[in-house]
């Protein structure tokens, strides 16, 4: 069901500031900077071995990741999960009684289709399920 850990997400107030922490200081070479305007957020992807990491930074008070970022603060924001057949997972995880945020995929970063667990579904962990192309069922 679950592949592998495709990325942790990670709240920042500005990729200018944070990106030299992790490309200059972590040495985690810097795979592409992309804006999301569904979600309102700049995304940096980093790779880091078989993971990456996401930095999202909100381009709008009105982003879900402002008001993560006013309510928590910088940090650790999800834990995506690699997966195939992501309507299929979705199905699955509803009918173990785990609430869903999102009930059918959407777009996200990277073309994937995403869809997000409740967190108060899942321990207060925010979990992202993550479908990219070419991922198939095995």
């Amino acid at each position: 069901m679950i592949k592998k850990v495709d990325h942790i997400g990670i709240a920042v107030k500005s990729l200018e500031q944070t990106l030299p922490f992790y490309t200059d200081i972590l040495k985690l070479s810097l795979l592409g900077v992309e804006e999301v305007d569904s979600q309102k957020v700049k995304v940096a992807f980093l790779k880091a071995g078989e993971t990456k990491i996401e930095l999202l930074e909100p381009t709008t008070e009105e982003s879900p990741i402002a008001a993560f970022i006013a309510k928590r603060g910088e940090g650790i924001h999800h834990i995506a999960l690699g997966v195939t057949s992501i309507e299929k997972r979705i199905a699955d995880i509803k009918e173990h009684g785990i609430r869903m945020i999102d009930d059918q995929p959407r777009l996200g970063a990277g073309g994937a289709q995403i869809a997000f667990m409740h967190p108060k579904s899942t321990a207060g962990v925010l979990f992202e399920l993550c479908e990219k192309k070419g991922m198939k069922e095995q």
